[in-house]
């Protein structure tokens, strides 16, 4: 398409789930109460893991982060679609587009860090157990956590510049209910093969990265723990990564399933669907993996509630 025949556009619809009038209420009320456990849920785990000092540890300390990190995830996309479905809109400014799509890669980006330094701190912690507490000194755990939001916003910074340069024409309707990188990049009405080219190419660098450290991480941990003789031994250290795999194979597995399924469907509303899955459904269900499989969190949780601690007044509101 010519220069002179390219108009930047001001604003993009975003189309949803369904627009049946009847469905509206429904997806209202259901993504609003999921929205609230998913920021209840994790602020509770934040809340507790600063209050007990039990939990002042480098495993709590990437967990806290986590939590922040999902509830910023599911703020970039839930509370736009819960306006439009009340104010029955469906359009998204191009400010506004462009800036949910940079703060959806930048969070899940530093989601899938954190997963990685997260395994990283179980593999020292149970096959470099003599050298934890000089591994994983306070100074490497912070530095740890600052080149995961550094390299998350470095990405999202460069995605973000390329969309920038695209021209957008007529075609601004998103079968998305928020702006998804791939998604604008398809609207597009100019040239992108350098947009595919640089999506791609760091999706694999940045997502498989993460993921090929997580495998090894835990490869290694499951021979540490084979080697442990007894059965009590082996119990107590699969135990203190199970919540942190349960975590990772949530994640992955959705995201996963997410792409696989929009791109084998021609349904416009099926990668919507999907995605709701790792933008929604894993922020909210992490803090309740957390909280039942780990026996530290469940103890704290406890005594907070419990009213056998005085580090937790904060919580119980006095």
């Amino acid at each position: 398409m010519g220069p002179g025949n390219q108009t930047q556009i001001s604003e993009f619809l975003l189309l949803g789930f369904s627009e049946d009038p009847e469905v509206q209420p429904l997806l209202f009320w259901l993504f609003l109460s999921m929205y609230l456990v998913t920021i209840f849920g994790n602020l509770l785990i934040i809340l507790v893991i600063i209050t007990d000092s039990h939990l002042h540890t480098p495993m709590y300390f990437f967990l806290s982060h986590l939590s922040l990190c999902d509830i910023c995830l599911s703020s970039t996309t839930v509370p736009k679609m819960l306006v439009n479905i009340q104010a029955q809109s469906r359009v998204i400014s191009y400010t506004g587009c462009v800036s949910q799509m940079y703060f959806f890669i930048l969070f899940v980006g530093l989601d899938d860090f954190l997963l990685a330094v997260m395994a990283y701190d179980r593999f020292v912690a149970i096959c470099r157990p003599l050298y934890y507490t000089v591994i994983m000194n306070p100074q490497i755990c912070v530095l740890m956590v600052l080149g995961s939001w550094v390299m998350s916003v470095m990405h999202s910074c460069l995605q973000g510049l390329m969309v920038l340069q695209l021209y957008f024409c007529t075609h601004v309707e998103i079968p998305h209910f928020f702006c998804e990188l791939r998604q604008m990049v398809l609207l597009a009405c100019s040239d992108t093969f350098f947009n595919y080219l640089v999506m791609y190419l760091l999706a694999g660098v940045l997502a498989g990265g993460p993921l090929a450290w997580i495998l090894f991480s835990y490869s290694k941990i499951i021979s540490s723990i084979h080697g442990i003789s007894s059965a009590q031994g082996k119990y107590k250290a699969f135990s203190t990564c199970a919540s942190h795999l349960s975590v990772v194979s949530l994640f992955y597995c959705t995201s996963i399933g997410m792409y696989l399924s929009s791109a084998a469907s021609h349904n416009t509303h099926s990668g919507a669907s999907a995605s709701v899955m790792y933008t929604v459904v894993t922020p909210m269900l992490n803090p309740f993996i957390y909280s039942l499989r780990n026996k530290d969190i469940k103890g704290a949780l406890k005594k907070c509630f419990g009213g056998n601690s005085g580090n937790c007044h904060l919580l119980r509101g006095g």
